[in-house]
């Protein structure tokens, strides 16, 4: 998984409350484990019309928005089912930060376990944000996780936290299977000593009588 550290990019508005999951990325998308080529049916129903053609006016339809690494939404963003591929979705398009007021709590996990950063800020703060982006002919917003700042388009800085655990995971761009073989000699003595213990939980069902 790539590292975050820093980051600076297009941030598309989506003045929306209570996304869901299932907006994001629809159910008839989901029954693949492969991740590259989600990111084409990102928001699929509002991007697109029934015939294939664009709906213009959404937002990653216009331009500069087309581009854009970061998404700025309303609050409780990801809510829903508790689908993986909507977070896949997301990063193949190329978003590497949402900034919200507030999260489905599993979205923001998944976010973090696939190099996304979820920036919580107050409500009036996105508010302002979503706002400058519209009106402002600079869209680009900087994001430093090694300070947990982040720069609007005016020059403004404003902090946010982020859960130390999270940010280090980020910051080492770790996914949980690399952050678990950090621990690769401590889960080994851990399966020795058991099967001192508890010898029974490690006999195949082969032996078993």
């Amino acid at each position: 998984m790539e590292a975050f550290t820093e980051w600076k990019g297009v941030a598309a508005p989506m003045p929306k409350a209570n996304v869901d999951t299932d907006a994001i990325i629809a159910v008839q998308h989901v029954y693949t484990l492969k991740k590259s080529g989600l990111g084409n049916y990102l928001f699929h129903r509002w991007r697109y019309a029934q015939d294939g053609a664009e709906i213009t006016d959404f937002v990653l339809n216009r331009a500069p928005f087309r581009r854009a690494t970061i998404l700025v939404a309303g609050s409780n963003f990801g809510c829903g089912s508790s689908r993986e591929h909507a977070v896949w979705a997301l990063a193949d398009f190329g978003i590497r930060c949402i900034v919200a007021p507030s999260f489905a709590s599993i979205l923001h996990e998944n976010c973090v376990k696939n190099g996304i950063l979820p920036v919580t800020l107050d409500e009036g703060l996105v508010e302002d944000l979503l706002n400058m982006l519209e009106s402002d002919e600079r869209k680009d917003v900087a994001v430093d996780l090694q300070v947990c700042q982040i720069t609007f388009p005016d020059g403004s800085v404003h902090a946010f936290t982020l859960d130390p655990a999270q940010r280090e995971t980020l910051l080492q761009g770790l996914d949980p299977i690399t952050a678990a073989e950090r621990y690769a000699d401590d889960i080994a003595a851990f399966q020795q000593r058991d099967r001192q213990v508890r010898p029974w939980v490690w006999q195949s069902n082969s032996s078993l009588r």
